[in-house]
């Protein structure tokens, strides 16, 4: 399906991903909202639009995603700042401008801000970047608390693991309705659950975990950054079982390939209690990601 150009937008459907994988495939950021499988995962919530426009080269073609939340319409451009006739005509229509990744706003932020616009930092939307070795290891000091959740699990349970396949996406779909009636409300159910049916054309990976040969808890996710970094879309563990989020985060870390050196756990959205719970695992740093509106007069 060929995307339109701007300033003609096309809800974000499923046959789009041969043309937009290819364009995000390379970003160097890591950004995690900023792969086919989460805009598409999440095309709903954010009722996503999509269009292609001309990139920084001549013969290049960049994407520009138009979403609504809260009332409120934003764009993104994941690979490049538009020049001052695009940026203007976007701000006439949207109310501002999000995830703008450091490769976009550092090279282009004289331009930027003389269109007008002002840059403020976005801490609610910050990917939590962590080094995979940290998570695999839990070792020293600062993650004694970690490594002894970890270890308490494995002295009451002899977990199994096993590579999350096409074969195992019924038993995931099972503990993901469990998960969700152990919450009472459906969170990312959705998302989850489309993620898990679309395991494979949307190139996921992950594990899936047993106890006693019964399904208690998967992980998914996808290569980012130049196959650089791990992104963890989805966790879903059952309650019941103490010390089974530590155990994943901590197993699933050691079973990734070398080749990542980083893993991206998202953002916490503000919400303080999942801010606390990703600080203690020590990142090593943020994938930080700004927010553009027009200034007052501007």
């Amino acid at each position: 399906m060929q995307l339109p150009c701007y300033p003609n937008f096309a809800p974000l459907v499923l046959d789009m991903q041969s043309e937009i994988q290819p364009l995000l495939a390379r970003l160097p950021d890591g950004v995690s909202e900023f792969t086919f499988a989460n805009l598409y995962l999440f095309r709903k919530r954010y009722a996503y639009r999509v269009c292609l426009a001309q990139g920084v080269e001549p013969d290049e073609r960049a994407i520009i995603i138009s979403g609504e939340r809260d009332g409120k319409k934003f764009f993104e451009t994941p690979s490049f700042s538009p020049d001052q006739e695009i940026l203007l005509s976007l701000f006439e229509t949207h109310d501002y401008w999000k995830c703008i990744p450091d490769s976009v706003l550092h090279p282009n932020k004289a331009l930027i801000e003389r269109c007008g616009v002002e840059i403020t930092e976005d801490r609610d939307n910050f990917d939590y970047l962590y080094l995979r070795t940290d998570l695999a290891e839990l070792s020293g000091k600062k993650f004694h608390k970690k490594r002894n959740l970890v270890n308490a699990f494995l002295n009451m349970y002899i977990p199994q693991v096993e590579e999350l396949t096409e074969s195992k996406i019924p038993l995931a779909l099972k503990i993901l309705e469990r998960w969700r009636a152990g919450k009472g409300e459906e969170g990312d159910y959705t998302a989850s659950r489309e993620a898990l049916d679309l395991f494979g054309v949307l190139g996921l990976r992950g594990n899936i975990y047993y106890i006693n040969n019964y399904p208690v808890g998967w992980c998914l996710g996808e290569s980012l950054a130049n196959g650089t970094m791990f992104g963890v879309h989805f966790e879903k563990g059952l309650d019941e079982y103490k010390g089974i989020y530590q155990y994943i985060n901590q197993n699933f870390a050691a079973s990734l390939d070398e080749q990542y050196v980083y893993i991206n756990r998202e953002q916490d959205l503000g919400d303080e209690g999942l801010r606390q719970a990703k600080m203690t695992y020590r990142p090593i740093g943020f994938v930080r990601k700004y927010m553009g509106t027009i200034a007052s007069g501007g």
